[in-house]
């Protein structure tokens, strides 16, 4: 009976590294978070994915996580993961994954480009765990928004209720775009004109 439960639990893990793969992430995520040897991932990873995996290390700053867009697509990822957290039993990882494409889902609906890729969002979480990131409440617009542990609670402000001076300005394809004051003006203005 114990070998059939190792079967079960091995087909689980290859099932889950499979998941990942799809989804992106690196080597030393599938390593961390699978009983597997390094041996048959890498093996894993080359047929699933048609090439070698990609080299060097994870990112390990939580600076990236601060800037206005990432912000926020982090910020979108890490509420749907702690309302997955809430209200369902799933393991660790596999609220990651189902936060992750939930995540993937809300960006496509959006018309934006993802920022975040599975393993950065894999990141955010272990982050979040040990206290070096957390989530702060907007004073203006009431989201909760990723910051840094010693963020003054009464005075945050989002980056969607205060966006930086160029922020929303590019035009890159899938970027937030924020209306500029004049196009905001130009609508009041065909608004009026219509009534």
């Amino acid at each position: 009976m114990a070998r059939n439960k190792s079967i079960l639990t091995e087909a689980r893990q290859i099932e889950r590294a499979v998941t990942l793969i799809n989804l992106g992430a690196r080597l030393q995520v599938l390593e961390s978070e699978t009983d597997l040897s390094y041996e048959r991932l890498l093996r894993l990873y080359k047929e699933v994915s048609g090439k070698s995996p990609s080299k060097g290390q994870l990112p390990f700053s939580t600076d990236w996580f601060m800037t206005w867009q990432p912000n926020i697509h982090a910020s979108l990822f890490l509420n749907i993961h702690e309302y997955l957290n809430k209200t369902s039993e799933l393991e660790e990882i596999d609220t990651v994954i189902k936060a992750y494409q939930l995540y993937l889902e809300q960006t496509a609906a959006q018309g934006l480009e993802p920022m975040l890729s599975v393993t950065r969002a894999w990141r955010l979480v272990k982050f979040v765990d040990n206290g070096m990131l957390t989530m702060t409440k907007c004073n203006k617009c009431g989201g909760h928004y990723v910051s840094h542990p010693h963020e003054i609670a009464k005075h945050f402000v989002c980056g969607l209720c205060n966006p930086p001076a160029r922020a929303g300005k590019g035009r890159q394809a899938g970027a937030l775009q924020l209306p500029s004051a004049t196009s905001n003006r130009q609508l009041a203005t065909t608004a009026d004109d219509d009534a």
